[in-house]
């Protein structure tokens, strides 16, 4: 189905084959030997067991094939994986940004969106990057992943040579809610996608937000998201402001979320 999803998808598919193959024909071949040997030498028919002294040709052939065999599979790996890092220049430049537990894609301009959007049989540079931990951008149809890690630079790039969409996945366990990490890469025509991108708005990005930067420096947004989403606590979100319900001492009263009382209650 997804066999020309991507200009990698026919090369890692051959190396996938080749080993898998060569996997199937030992396991076959070794579990058919052994049944082999069972019937044949059976203790039952009294046949004396008799000592094989060493064989030089026997030794240089079963260290030569499985030797030949594993620098075949090396080499359609590599062949493979040589072009996913050597992105052309002229690739159009997006960001991506993982964070618990969403993707986020920023295009020219400081637009952004929850969605890949990207223009068919045009290369696409992505420049990975995350927020708070581990991650991992993975997006199988095009048979590509790589790690999204915090303070290093990665990347990735494809050519999507199909319309449609396909699953984009995160790899790496980054918590709780890990496995609902995931979104969507829509490959479009290349007029539908400037036309998308013209009508997307600008993020406005508020800079020195110190409040921001407490709060992922010290790992707040792995139970309180910004976005009202619930995830453990409470979000962040219209919480400034709030009334909110706390009990003490087994009477509960109203509160303001930005009060602050100094002593005991």
């Amino acid at each position: 189905m997804f066999s020309n999803a991507s200009n990698f998808t026919q090369g890692v598919d051959m190396a996938f084959l080749i080993i898998l193959a060569i996997s199937f024909f030992f396991l076959i071949g070794i579990t058919a030997l052994m049944i082999y040997f069972v019937i044949k030498y059976n203790r039952k028919k009294n046949q004396p067991a008799v000592q094989i002294k060493d064989n030089p040709w026997v030794e240089a052939t079963w260290t030569t094939i499985p030797l030949i065999l594993v620098l075949l599979m090396f080499y359609y790996g590599y062949v493979a994986y040589l072009p996913m890092k050597t992105p052309p220049k002229d690739a159009m430049q997006i960001t991506v940004i993982g964070k618990m537990w969403k993707w986020t894609f920023e295009y020219t301009g400081g637009k952004q969106s929850d969605t890949l959007y990207v223009p068919i049989n045009k290369a696409i540079k992505l420049n990975l990057v995350s927020e708070d931990v581990l991650h991992g951008f993975y997006v199988p149809a095009f048979r590509i992943k790589d790690d999204v890690v915090p303070g290093k630079a990665n990347y990735s790039w494809f050519v999507a040579q199909q319309l449609g969409e396909y699953e984009i996945l995160c790899s790496s366990y980054c918590g709780i809610m890990h496995s609902y990490m995931g979104t969507n890469v829509k490959v479009v025509s290349e007029p539908y996608f400037n036309n998308w991108l013209t009508k997307l708005p600008v993020k406005k990005v508020v800079k020195d937000n110190a409040g921001l930067a407490i709060i992922q420096k010290n790992g707040c947004l792995a139970c309180h998201s910004l976005d009202g989403t619930k995830i453990l606590g409470p979000s962040f979100k219209g919480l400034y402001g709030s009334k909110i319900d706390v009990i003490t001492n087994g009477i509960t009263r109203k509160v303001r979320s930005e009060e602050r009382r100094v002593g005991k209650e």
